[in-house]
Order: structure tokens, then C-alpha cells, then sequence
């Protein structure tokens, strides 16, 4: 059981709780009930209260003994037994049962309503009688005092069928196109029908003549004149009061006797309306579309409380004069939801009374609670991949289930120390949280641009309370708030410019250090007269930090040029066409690769000193050869062969003289 409160209003889910899974047999089940004492206490009200794949409609019989629902897959009907809390009987049929009327008092006579246009009667042994109808319907309604059932459907025509003679009657024909609802007042026996245009007609089967028609679409508010909302559901509430479900997610209260509506409720969903029941001891109405089911009062459509399901709702089932109500969900299990402050409990289950005065549960929904969901990364990371295709694992969807204890001991197998890690956090955790209570330190600095709000909090003077009021400036709220307005300290504008920044911070700080040693420097005052010394102190000092300034920015541009050079050197070498060479070159230099794509191929060739291979036509013969270019001669080697040939020329030659005559010289 599953307690929550919406709109200061308990409403316990009946149905959740804990489940087993559905591959495990019959006999394994009831050896988990035995030895689970949490399986055991959980609340099941009705044994079996389920279907295969999908529940599509549920009624009570007028006696208040028998629950009867629909489902698929296969299609079938359940009949349940409220004074057992259990299983009466459970039919399969041919086809899918659109919708379905309790004819008797309890079980013994039932007409379904089939997707393939029949109509199949049941009695307490089984089907009793089947017959078609000429087109598809969409909804049966039954007139008790003339014993005809209308069923209406794709056409404009209400079929008859009387169920004492046994026969076809004359249909009654509309003007509409379809029909999808229809209902009969019990009070005095009024047929009407919702159709798809978003009119409702009145016709009376006693003179078999329209009395009325009524327009609601043109009373939905906010709707698009060129498709007009359908009328998806019709309820009366007594003899005069009238309710009309909308595709648009309206629902209308009309008295018979006007043509202008009651109340108008929006659910704000834009879904068509499935279900409308009335609550009469309470003045209440039960509205339900596929995702919510909404109780607000009928006076003032002001919302009581509120019911939503993580399946899509199909049909519901409001218990007479208690707070109890049923709902058949696109979902096996079927949905009991208990509202106390709404009415009491059944007699069949006034148990219910005693255990929620004292229940306490979590509102999280646990199924397969003895089962842990894993994917297959972590079933590897636990190393149990070996136990893919045996029984210890339950492919379900994108991973696995398996066994909540096996999974514990592969987790304290494949990571020991998660436990003393754990511990450790905690520690941690739990000294962080004393430490503020010992030791408060002020932080008013945003979480962005920090650095900047605490260069203005440091200034003095006047300008300090500029500072001060720069901070609290609306205007500038969103420097320290927008993280699109954050300083990006790797951009080339901040670089350039963090060395004036810097130097003012060092300019702030010397100003600190100055005014904290007024005191000394106050009594050397009258030693130190000279104010010549001063000057060219203070002129030195900023004469070196102006210099290591200027430094800084040059060596600042310098990184910015270097970058952008390597940028567009990668961007050269990526638009380079790639080709094959017989043996790779052997080049130290990464710059001098660069370099290479601005010269042509065949310079390339013959610089790295590649030799090249031709075949012939029939490709058996071969030649070799190798690329020479011719040398350059540049204009230093030409002025230098020059230079030679002139003093080749001027000087003398002193070949033809011996040591001999070098002597008498």
C-alpha cells in the first residue's frame, strides 16, 4: 500500500506495493510467500486482480457483489467475487471488447460490444448468442422499459435491438456523421447521443422522434472554429442533471432544461475525456482522461484532489457511497485507489478503515524489491558476464535482473573497500557541516568574477564607496550574476592587459604597506628633510617597474605571435595533399616540414633526393632514374667568382722564381 497526499487529501494506492515477478511459476511463488514475511503482510484486496498485457473497461453489477473487467492478451473477461475477495470465473472471447453492459442484477446476463462489429450475449454458463451489426461500433447503451439495446457507432444510424422479440427494430437516423456515446436516463428513460461534431441530440424512445438538439462545442473556450471539439463521453447525474466530455479535455454541466451550461472545467490537457462519474452524497465529479483523474466539486469546479498513474487510465469504476474506485490501466495490474475523506469503505473491505488510520508508507513505488535491475557494463564490471543464458539472470529490456543478494556479494567482492570509502565520506561530510558552526568566515564575494569584486571591495578613499556602490548597482547586477559576462583569462586581451593589472594591485598593496607605517615614517621626518632624496627614489622605482612593465607586455605580444603562427602553420599543413614516398625523409626540424608545402613537387622531389620509377604499357618493363635539378647560383656566389677573377688578374705571378735567385736578391 502507497500513501500520498495531494491538496491536503490521503489517497492510498491499493495496488502498489511489493510484486513477484512474472516468469517465476506458481510454486516458486508460494515458496517466496512462505519464507518473505514483507510478501506475506502486503494488502492484496482482490486475489488475481490483473491482466496478461492490458485492462480496457470495468463495471460492478447493480447488486454490488460481482466486479467484472476486460483485457487482452488473449481477450477475455473477469468476473470477481467481492464477498471472497478472489476469482469467480474468467472467459477468453474471439475479439477485443470495445466496451461492455451488465444487463441483470449480477453476472448471469452480459452483452459486449466487439471491434469487429459483434455483438455477443453472455449468460451464467457462457456465450449465449452472437450477431453483427452493419458497422462498426463504438457504444451500447440499454433501455430498460422497452428491452431495446442501441449500439451506435461509424454511421448516423442508432441500430435497435430488441431483446424480447429477438429481432431488429427501425434505427433511428441523425443528422450527424458519427456517433461515438450515447446514454439513457434510468430516471425517465431519454436517449442521448454524443456525435462527432460536437453536438449532442435527444431522442425519445417512446415516440422514436428527436426532441432536442444541443451545440456544446461553440461553449469550449480557446478552440479553433474549423475543428470543432467531438463529444467523447455523456453521464446523467439524476433526472435533469446532464454531464458532456469533450476531445478538447472540457467537461460541461447542463440541465436538461437549458441550453447554456452550468460549469465549464478545462483539464488543461487538450486529451479527450474518458469517464465522467458523479459523486452524489458529496456533490463531486470524477473526470478522467488518459493521464489524470480529477475530483472538483460541481458547485464551483474548484479541484478537491487530483489522482495520476504512471500507466495511461482506460476506464473507472467509482463503488456507490464510499471512497473507493477502481481503474483499468494500459497495465496488467488493475488500480484500486482508496480516498477516505470521500466516503468510507465497502462492507466487503472494511478493513480498509482500520489499517490506513494507522499506515504509514513511502510514496516511492519499489517493484521486484528482492531484485536489482543491472546493465551490461556493470554486470561486467562485476564480473559476472559468465552468467549470461543462465537461470541467474532475467534479460529484461536493456539489461538484466538478478538476484538482490548475488549482487550484493559480487559488490563487496569486486570492490572491498567501498564500505570504508563510504565511511570515510561520511566522516568528512559530517565535519564539514560542524566546521561552520565553529568558525564563520564572511563571504559576500559572487561566484563570478571574484577576482574583480574583490578589487573593488579593497579600494579606499573615495573611490572605495563607488566600488561599494558598483556592487550593489541593479545596472551592473548581471556582471557578477550572468557567467556570459565572466572574465576569460586565457583570451589574448585579458593577457595583454593583466600586466597593468597587475601593476596597480602591487600599486594597492605598496599603498597598504605605506599607510600601516605612517607611524615610522612620521618620526623621520625631521631627520630626513631632503626631499630631493624622495624624488628620485620614488623616480628610480618607477622607472623599474615601468621598465619590467613594458617587459612583460613585450613578452606577452611575443606568446600571441608565436600562437597564432604555430595556428596558421597547422592549418597549412592540414590543406597539404598527402602523397607516397619509396623511404620517409629524414628531417629533424618540425618547421622545415612546414615549410616544404610553399615550394612545388618536383623541387621537393629533387631536394629530398627521391628517385622515381616508369613502367611500360605491357608493365613488364622497368626504368630508373633520379631527378637532378640545376644548382642555384645566387648573387653572394656570383660577386665572390668575380672578386677572384679580378685579383687573379692584378696579382703577380711568383711561380717562375727559385731560392737561388731569391738569394742575391
Amino acid at each position: 500500500m502507497q500513501v500520498s497526499e495531494i491538496d491536503n487529501v490521503k489517497i492510498y494506492n491499493l495496488s502498489a506495493g511489493k510484486s513477484l515477478p512474472d516468469w517465476l511459476s506458481e510454486r516458486k511463488k508460494r515458496a517466496l510467500l512462505k519464507k518473505n514475511v514483507d510478501l506475506r503482510r502486503r494488502i492484496e484486496l482482490i486475489q488475481e486482480f490483473d491482466m496478461p498485457g492490458v485492462s480496457t473497461s470495468i463495471r460492478m453489477s447493480k447488486d454490488g457483489q460481482y466486479i467484472m473487467a476486460t483485457g487482452i492478451y488473449k481477450p477475455r473477461i473477469k468476473c470477481f467475487d467481492v464477498n471472497n475477495l478472489s476469482l469467480k470465473f474468467e472467459r477468453c472471447l474471439d475479439s477485443e471488447v470495445v466496451t461492455f453492459e451488465i444487463l441483470s442484477e449480477d453476472f448471469t446476463k452480459i452483452v459486449f460490444l466487439q471491434c469487429d462489429r459483434y455483438v455477443e450475449f453472455h449468460v451464467g454458463h457462457g456465450r449465449h448468442y452472437r450477431l453483427r451489426v452493419p458497422h462498426f461500433g463504438r457504444d451500447i447503451a440499454y433501455h430498460k422499459p422497452s428491452c431495446d439495446l442501441f449500439v451506435v457507432g461509424a454511421s448516423n444510424e442508432v441500430y435497435r435491438l430488441n431483446l424480447e422479440m429477438g429481432q431488429f427494430l427501425a434505427p433511428f437516423v441523425t443528422k450527424a456523421n458519427e456517433i461515438n456515446t450515447c446514454a439513457v436516463n434510468e430516471a425517465h428513460g431519454l436517449l442521448i447521443l454524443g456525435t462527432e461534431s460536437g453536438q449532442v441530440e435527444a431522442w425519445d424512445p417512446r415516440t422514436k422522434s428527436r426532441q432536442g438538439l444541443l451545440d456544446c462545442a461553440l461553449h469550449c473556450s480557446d478552440i479553433d472554429n474549423k475543428c470543432l471539439p467531438a463529444i467523447t463521453e455523456l453521464k446523467f447525474n439524476g433526472a435533469l442533471q446532464m454531464g458532456v466530455g469533450t476531445s478538447s479535455g472540457h467537461i460541461l454541466l447542463y440541465d436538461i432544461r437549458s441550453s447554456k451550461p452550468l460549469l465549464i472545467k478545462d483539464h488543461m490537457n487538450e486529451i479527450p475525456i474518458k469517464n465522467i462519474e458523479f459523486h452524489k452524497q458529496m456533490n463531486y465529479v470524477y473526470s478522467m482522461d488518459s493521464l489524470v483523474l480529477k475530483i472538483w466539486d460541481s458547485n464551483t469546479g474548484k479541484q478537491y484532489t487530483n489522482i495520476e498513474s504512471s500507466a495511461d487510465f482506460n476506464d473507472l469504476c467509482v463503488i456507490p457511497n464510499t471512497g473507493l474506485c477502481m481503474m483499468a490501466v494500459e497495465d496488467p495490474k488493475m488500480q484500486v485507489y482508496y480516498i477516505p475523506s470521500l466516503g468510507p469503505a465497502p462492507k466487503w473491505c472494511s478493513f480498509l478503515d482500520n489499517l490506513t488510520e494507522e499506515l504509514e508508507s513511502s510514496a516511492v513505488q519499489t517493484v521486484y524489491d528482492d531484485y536489482k535491475f543491472i546493465t551490461k557494463q556493470e554486470l561486467e564490471s562485476l564480473g559476472l558476464d559468465h552468467l549470461l543464458g543462465t537461470n541467474l539472470l532475467r534479460a529484461y529490456m536493456h539489461g538484466y535482473f538478478v538476484d538482490a543478494r548475488l549482487y550484493k556479494r559480487a559488490k563487496t567482492i569486486a570492490d572491498p573497500f567501498a564500505f570504508d570509502e563510504y565511511k570515510k565520506r561520511k566522516i568528512r561530510e559530517k565535519i564539514e557541516q560542524e566546521r561552520p558552526a565553529r568558525l564563520k568566515v564572511d563571504d559576500n564575494l559572487p561566484k563570478i568574477n571574484r577576482e574583480l569584486a574583490s578589487r573593488l571591495q579593497n579600494a579606499e578613499g573615495r573611490k572605495s564607496k563607488q566600488s561599494i556602490n558598483l556592487l550593489k548597482d541593479d545596472r551592473f547586477k548581471e556582471l557578477f550574476e550572468n557567467p556570459d559576462f565572466e572574465v576569460d583569462k586565457g583570451a589574448d586581451e585579458y593577457r595583454l592587459l593583466n600586466p597593468v593589472l597587475s601593476r596597480l594591485d602591487k600599486k594597492s598593496t605598496k599603498k597598504v604597506n605605506a599607510d600601516m607605517e605612517t607611524d615610522k615614517v612620521e618620526q623621520h621626518v625631521e631627520d630626513d628633510n631632503d626631499s630631493d632624496i624622495d624624488l628620485y627614489q620614488t623616480s628610480e622605482e618607477s622607472s623599474d617597474d615601468e621598465k619590467l612593465w613594458t617587459k612583460e607586455i613585450k613578452k606577452q605580444h611575443r606568446i600571441i605571435r608565436n600562437k597564432k603562427q604555430e595556428d596558421e602553420e597547422k592549418e597549412e599543413s592540414s590543406k597539404e595533399r598527402v602523397y607516397e614516398f619509396s623511404s620517409a625523409p629524414k628531417l629533424t626540424n618540425i618547421r622545415s616540414i612546414t615549410r616544404v608545402s610553399k615550394t612545388s613537387l618536383g623541387e621537393r622531389l629533387t631536394r629530398e633526393g627521391f628517385s622515381t620509377m616508369a613502367t611500360g604499357a605491357g608493365g613488364n618493363r622497368e626504368m630508373k632514374f633520379t631527378m637532378r635539378g640545376k644548382k642555384n647560383i645566387t648573387d653572394n656566389h656570383r660577386k665572390m667568382k668575380k672578386h677572384y677573377e679580378e685579383r687573379k688578374r692584378i696579382v703577380r705571378k711568383t711561380g717562375f722564381l727559385t731560392k737561388k735567385k731569391l738569394s742575391r736578391k
